[in-house]
């Protein structure tokens, strides 16, 4: 369903500039640098193993209050996450919480290892975060759905007034039914390249006939860019050159980006090159909050890239 001119992602409609609420996971991201990513039955050696906050939502909540923006992460985290150091990181970052506390779990682990050609593969244990299965949303008013409980996901679309979505590494978990109730509701869809492939093979879809399902469509696609749909006309935005260190959480600062351009009323492609500038200093570093950028950084970096 469509809710009138209140759904309009169109810049200049009245956008709500307040809280950005973000679902999904808090985790903690092992990070791991190997030669090559190994098939089965066989290994590779580990050059590299580091310890960094993370989650999807997380890390797009802590984006956006970098950013200047404020934001209240959707999550669910186990008992031990009170007093943690990623409690006092939130703290610090002034990112709202509406959490589901499971205190007799642990927070969500994530297991990224990363080989010389910046190919990837994870390993999430969900921990605290078997909570969204079980939980029911209230009516947000703007949401970003990251990584979460499918059937979560879809309550939470239905009751927004705006929402956008990104699956991440969740994106096996849905059904073709939940995504084409995804597609009915959302207003702003993201996915990478290997996302948009997995919809569209799951809903026999090529990556234009699913664009036109929502009024806006952006697929990332790393160092080639990404592309804008709105309304079925396609705009390109080049990626920011820069030295890439490790690719784990750029597409979350690009959603951060854009989310929090968005709120400001800028026109959608500014908010793709905000998206992309805020992506480029993550890849910096490793860590996917470890480089994020403030806003007077992002400005800096768009003017010596897009003028």
């Amino acid at each position: 369903h469509r809710k009138g001119t209140q759904r309009d992602p169109t810049p200049g409609t009245g956008r709500d500039r307040g809280m950005i609420h973000v679902v999904g996971h808090t985790a903690t991201d092992h990070i791991f640098k190997v030669p090559h990513l190994p098939g089965k039955n066989t290994s590779t050696q580990i050059l590299d193993h580091q310890i960094f906050f993370g989650g999807g939502a997380a890390n797009i909540a802590v984006g956006i209050a970098t950013l200047g923006g404020e934001s209240i992460l959707v999550s669910a985290v186990g008992g031990d996450f009170t007093g943690s150091d990623y409690d006092t990181w939130l703290d610090k970052h002034r990112v709202g919480r509406f959490f589901y506390i499971e205190e007799d779990a642990h927070t969500a682990l994530a297991c990224m290892f990363t080989d010389e050609n910046e190919d990837q593969i994870t390993f999430f244990e969900w921990g605290a975060s078997e909570a969204f299965t079980k939980a029911d949303p209230p009516a947000f008013d703007f949401v970003h759905m990251a990584t979460a409980d499918p059937s979560y996901n879809v309550k939470v679309a239905e009751r927004a007034r705006f929402s956008s979505f990104d699956p991440g590494q969740d994106i096996h978990k849905y059904t073709a039914e939940q995504f084409e109730q995804l597609l009915d509701t959302i207003d702003l869809l993201f996915a990478n390249r290997f996302e948009a492939e997995i919809m569209g093979d799951v809903l026999n879809l090529t990556e234009e006939e699913l664009a036109a399902r929502v009024p806006v469509a952006i697929f990332t696609r790393g160092g080639e860019g990404s592309r804008l749909y709105e309304d079925t006309s396609l705009t390109a935005i080049p990626s920011v050159p820069v030295t890439l260190i490790d690719p784990t959480g750029a597409g979350d600062a690009y959603r951060a980006g854009f989310l929090t351009a968005y709120q400001k009323e800028m026109s959608l492609a500014d908010c793709c090159r905000i998206g992309t500038v805020c992506s480029s200093f993550v890849i910096e570093k490793v860590g996917c909050q470890t480089n994020l950028p403030d806003w007077e950084q992002v400005q800096e970096r768009y003017q010596r890239y897009f003028g």
